[in-house]
């Protein structure tokens, strides 16, 4: 299990994984297929992202996401991972109230909003699939979730370092003032910067499986207290990670041994 350190120069990391030649199957064919499936099996190893809570879009820039995986629901309430049982007969549908969640505090609005997706997600009896939409409903019919399948496009992407393995079993986040970034270009590469060099690395995927070759930076070398070990760190870490799982704007690259090797954050297009 990953443990976090603390350290006086870094950022307090809020995390909770595309690289390849490099698309991922789109959110069409997960549409497509779920509409040619008539069992319970047809949300098994989906990924949604909310688009309504109740009749309302999700507060300013927050991802609330839902994963049907090996009998359990997990994903982000927009403030804190969660998980929990869940039971798929027929269209009924029925998530344990005996769920697990991490404890950040978050904004007063975003709380807010956490509590109304459990809410809903607790009292939801039924589902609906219709128009590429998953809708979670109550007793009485009512949609309490309305989803859409989570986007798995990442070529032309970019990302921002919010966490990084150091080697030493602890997730760190970067040092203030420095800025650690991936954008997944075409033809299974990964370009950005470790925080003081820019970097190469080639990339390959195949489903969720994926493999990074040695990276090869610049030869900077940039001021400021532990920046060049940190670099190193960082370019250590990237081709360590075997998997990955994309949930909203949060994208996890993790370790053989499933650790997290890498924790990124969308950076929206211009």
């Amino acid at each position: 299990m990953i443990t976090m350190q603390a350290n006086e120069q870094r950022r307090p990391l809020a995390v909770l994984a595309g690289l390849s030649a490099l698309v991922l199957l789109s959110a069409a064919p997960q549409a497509t297929a779920l509409a040619s499936t008539t069992s319970a099996a047809r949300l098994e190893n989906t990924a949604w992202v909310v688009e309504r809570l109740g009749e309302r879009p999700p507060v300013g820039s927050t991802s609330l996401t839902l994963r049907f995986e090996n009998g359990r629901v997990a994903g982000s309430d927009g403030c804190n991972r969660y998980g929990a049982p869940v039971t798929v007969r027929g269209t009924t549908l029925q998530v344990s109230p005996r769920g697990m969640s991490t404890k950040m505090a978050c904004a007063p609005a975003v709380m807010q909003q956490a509590e109304s997706f459990q809410s809903a997600l607790r009292n939801s009896r039924g589902f609906r699939l219709d128009g590429g939409r998953l809708r979670l409903l109550a007793a009485d019919g009512r949609p309490l979730l309305v989803l859409v399948p989570q986007a798995q496009q990442l070529v032309g992407s970019s990302w921002r370092v919010a966490g990084f393995n150091n080697g030493r079993q602890a997730l760190v986040s970067p040092i203030l003032g420095t800025s650690l970034s991936v954008r997944v270009l075409k033809g299974g590469q990964l370009a950005g910067s470790a925080g003081c060099n820019s970097f190469t690395a080639p990339a390959r995927l195949e489903g969720t499986r994926l493999r990074i070759g040695t990276p090869v930076a610049t030869r900077r070398r940039c001021p400021g207290a532990g920046v060049m070990e940190q670099e190193r760190q960082f370019l250590a870490a990237l081709p360590t990670a075997v998997s990955l799982r994309l949930e909203g704007d949060a994208l996890e690259l993790r370790r053989a041994d499933g650790a997290i090797a890498l924790s990124l954050r969308r950076v929206p297009a211009p």
